[in-house]
């Protein structure tokens, strides 16, 4: 196996092997940013593996533009499923990546296989929290990827927070930590040149449940609805995604009387242009990594209004690009509403100033740069590896 890993990392003339690990492949944005790396990381010098512990959607799949990936479902069952590492052994064995990077704490104990397996390189990805650990003080949790985290040779935050987290509660060394903040389409993504009109689109997008809380979102709606009968026939409240927070949602509009003032969009492949038609963009998550949604809104020239959770902060400009408000805070974000329904050239200039920061910060190209160099640094020294950002906290 060392021999074989050794033959591998001397031949730099054919493309790199990335075995990419997930719970599922569907909508969301930890797979909209793997979309995004896959299909921009140069064809001739890099193939994919993509690997699901569940399985995958395959609608979602035709995001991927290439031929040069293949992907499996190992169709993992409920709870410790032992099944999963023996098909993930014979995929190592039979792929033999270059680089196993999983994505997530539910695929990091895979990162042992990648060890026994003899992958030169092995990275694990923290994207964002699980509803089980939102504030990420579960210490089981901290401890287990302290362990795992030995058989790791770099880790990738996303935010600032999840690196303070890897850092200071699981006890990484900063040397094997480095964050790399998603990056967004500015190309698709575009604010949309939209007549004056009567009603203001206040909207979200993600997948209805308990940690996205889009219930806080109807709560608030309701209120200023209530406080502000002025308003009530011109916001229009429109919910793009799927999952079981939709039943509550839909219960809390019609009790107050405002079913009609909302619409439910379901799964949607045209974001952007679910974008394009919203005033206002709303982020009411109880945890956040770095949310794709909200670089999208910002780019689409959209306020953003967002919890102050995770890896929110870093995005939005509280005052200058959006507005952030306590999580579970009901009154401040129906305030925020309020003061866009009021002002429309305060909703236009920090619209505006959010286009800005996704050109200037949070470029596509820029992240798909940033993993090139992670994927293809030294294995060995990891003090090299620091390099590549200035320093592990001087990544931005």
């Amino acid at each position: 196996t060392a021999l074989r890993a050794m033959s591998r990392r001397a031949d730099t003339t054919r493309p790199l092997t990335v075995m990419h690990v997930l719970y599922r492949f569907s909508i969301g944005g930890l797979e909209n940013g793997l979309v995004n790396l896959v299909n921009r990381l140069d064809p001739q010098r890099y193939r994919h593996c993509i690997v699901c512990l569940s399985d995958y959607d395959p609608a979602f799949v035709q995001r991927l533009t290439g031929d040069n990936f293949e992907l499996h479902a190992l169709d993992k069952r409920p709870g410790n499923d032992p099944r999963v590492w023996w098909r993930t052994w014979r995929l190592l064995r039979r792929v033999r990546p270059d680089v196993l990077h999983t994505r997530n704490f539910v695929a990091l104990e895979l990162q042992l296989l990648g060890l026994l397996a003899g992958v030169p390189r092995r990275i694990h990805g923290e994207h964002g929290w699980d509803v089980q650990d939102p504030a990420g003080e579960v210490r089981k949790y901290q401890l287990a990827r302290r362990v795992l985290g030995l058989c790791v040779q770099r880790f990738v935050a996303l935010s600032r927070d999840l690196e303070d987290y890897l850092l200071t509660r699981v006890g990484l060394v900063p040397a094997k930590v480095e964050r790399i903040i998603n990056g967004v389409d500015s190309e698709r993504f575009l604010p949309a040149e939209r007549a004056q009109t009567a009603t203001l689109v206040i909207g979200t997008v993600g997948r209805m449940k308990a940690i996205k809380n889009q219930t806080l979102l109807c709560r608030a709606f309701i209120a200023l609805c209530t406080r502000r009968p002025d308003l009530r026939q011109r916001l229009l409240l429109r919910l793009v995604g799927s999952g079981p927070l939709r039943t509550d949602c839909e219960a809390l509009l019609d009790a107050a009387g405002l079913a009609a003032r909302a619409q439910f969009v379901g799964d949607s492949d045209a974001v952007a242009d679910e974008m394009r038609g919203m005033d206002v963009f709303v982020l009411p998550s109880l945890a956040e990594g770095i949310s794709n949604t909200i670089l999208e809104a910002m780019a689409s020239g959209l306020p953003v209004v967002a919890t102050r959770v995770g890896g929110n902060a870093e995005l939005v400009s509280d005052g200058e690009s959006g507005v952030l408000v306590a999580s579970e805070d009901e009154a401040a974000l129906a305030v925020a509403l309020e003061r866009y329904a009021d002002d429309d050239v305060l909703r236009r200039r920090h619209g505006a100033r959010g286009r800005e920061l996704v050109e200037a910060r949070f470029s596509l190209a820029r992240m798909v740069e940033r993993y090139d160099a992670l994927y293809r640094a030294p294995c060995t020294a990891a003090a090299t590896l620091t390099t590549l950002n200035e320093g592990p906290r001087a990544r931005d």
